[in-house]
């Protein structure tokens, strides 16, 4: 049979649970102790350092002569070396520099205060304005949403562009591509876009692009209506890889805080193209073998990881309605990126080079483009009056050579009688002067009209 404790017994277990609280509190608040390594080997972008231990995604400081340090990250290991890839230049790195694991992982600031302002991949000011106070933070890489909980796709979205809010109906929380070919159209088309499109807020990532067009898209795109509720993230093409990548993934968080704050976004990155180059850049510099026209695996793993960061949120939040502008590398259609994100993107618009050299703007190849979303977002009405319009276009585009050489004999085929007569009012419609804005509701009323003589049978149109 057990004793009562006695008052001996409660004070040695009282002192027992402070000691243990002590030793928490002390080792909780006590330096942690950063080994540091040594600067190895430098090919190219790539670097190699030992003696130290970092995670992949984690950062580390090369230490230069001058005390200077250089900001890297660890974007790979073999063996007991770790790969490090600056964020920024290396002048000044030699041999043997000390190398200092620095703890904890990237984190971005978020806030209201963002809005008007352009940041770099970092998320530092470019503008000149006042430093950025952290108030709130969140992870470079975040959290993907499970999709069962994202809300579907059920509210159209109006972009001012006739062709596409008519043909090609983007809805809310949709991801669109936008592919072309070099001097094609992609920046018109994404400023109309842009200029038009109701959203709460507007997040542009400029990833690898030239630097002249930051300030361009800023002044004349933007322009000071916009600017006010936007976030501009700017990486140019004479950034780092790495800040090249970091700034989607900045674009990305910055698009995912204020979704989470009920908010409708739209994201507009240009493009996802140089996103995938500076991933080849740094899997190529640490060794990975390139596997489809010099691209290594790791990049069509990364692709749908930014993607599946837009969408719609959970039930009853808000949405973030992306727009990723796609290079097709000599008007290469199968070319491996833009394959990959046909692929992961809810629907792409395709721009044509014939179409643009013959004055057509915006020049959307009304046959290769789709929106996935569009048979819920739209009512039948509409569906028909499309299918419509691409039976037509697609009967004229058929016998095009016959028409042009004039071997095709009138009344011979009444589907092409009907296309010749409807040719040139299908080309004005699907024109669009590039400060001009036609909304939705204006959009499907021309196509109503444009094929009222060439809808006969009931219920097609109104």
């Amino acid at each position: 049979m057990s004793l009562p404790a006695g008052p001996a017994t409660n004070r040695s277990e009282k002192r027992a649970r402070g000691l243990a609280r002590y030793l928490e509190r002390a080792n909780k608040e006590a330096p942690k102790l950063v080994v540091e390594g040594r600067l190895r080997r430098t090919v190219g972008m790539a670097m190699e350092a030992e003696g130290c231990f970092a995670a992949v995604g984690g950062r580390c400081d090369v230490v230069v002569e001058d005390g200077h340090r250089v900001e890297t990250e660890v974007v790979g290991f073999s063996g007991d070396r770790l790969f490090l890839m600056p964020q920024g230049e290396m002048r000044g790195i030699v041999p043997n520099a000390r190398v200092v694991p620095i703890p904890g992982v990237p984190e971005v600031t978020v806030g209201d205060d963002l809005l008007g302002r352009v940041l770099d991949g970092r998320g530092r000011p470019l503008d000149g304005g006042k430093p950025i106070e952290r108030k709130h933070s969140v992870p470079l890489v975040g959290q993907p949403i499970n999709p069962l909980a994202r809300q579907p796709i059920r509210e159209p979205l109006d972009v001012g562009v006739r062709s596409i809010n008519s043909l090609l109906t983007i809805g809310r929380g949709q991801r669109m591509g936008l592919f072309a070919g070099s001097g094609v159209g992609k920046s018109m088309l994404l400023s109309m876009m842009t200029r038009n499109t109701n959203a709460d807020v507007v997040v542009v990532g400029l990833i690898g692009e030239r630097g002249r067009e930051v300030k361009e898209f800023i002044d004349l795109t933007l322009g000071s209506e916009t600017m006010h509720k936007a976030v501009v993230v700017a990486t140019p093409a004479d950034d780092t890889p790495l800040m090249r990548m970091h700034g989607a993934w900045l674009s990305a968080a910055i698009a995912e805080h204020f979704r989470d704050q009920g908010k409708n976004v739209l994201l507009l990155m240009d493009s996802l193209t140089r996103f995938a180059q500076a991933q080849r850049e740094i899997a190529l510099a640490i060794g990975e073998p390139p596997a489809t026209k010099g691209y290594p695996p790791s990049v069509f793993a990364k692709l749908p990881q930014l993607v599946e960061r837009a969408g719609n949120g959970a039930v009853g939040g808000g949405s973030i309605t992306a727009i990723y502008t796609v290079l097709a590398e000599g008007d290469d259609q199968n070319d491996p990126i833009v394959d990959a994100s046909r692929a992961i993107l809810d629907g792409h618009i395709v721009l044509s080079r014939k179409l643009a050299e013959a004055g057509l703007y915006p020049a959307v190849d009304v046959e290769a483009s789709v929106s996935r979303a569009l048979s819920n977002i739209t009512g039948g009405e509409q569906q028909a009056l499309i299918s419509r319009f691409r039976q037509i276009y697609a009967t004229y585009q058929e016998h095009k050579d016959l028409i042009a050489v004039g071997a095709y004999q009138r009344g011979s085929d009444p589907r092409v009688d009907e296309a010749v007569a409807l040719w040139s009012a299908m080309l004005d419609f699907l024109r669009q002067e590039h400060k001009g804005a036609v909304s939705f509701g204006d959009s499907l009323q021309q196509l109503r009209k444009l094929l009222a003589p060439a809808v006969n049978k009931p219920g097609e149109a109104a």
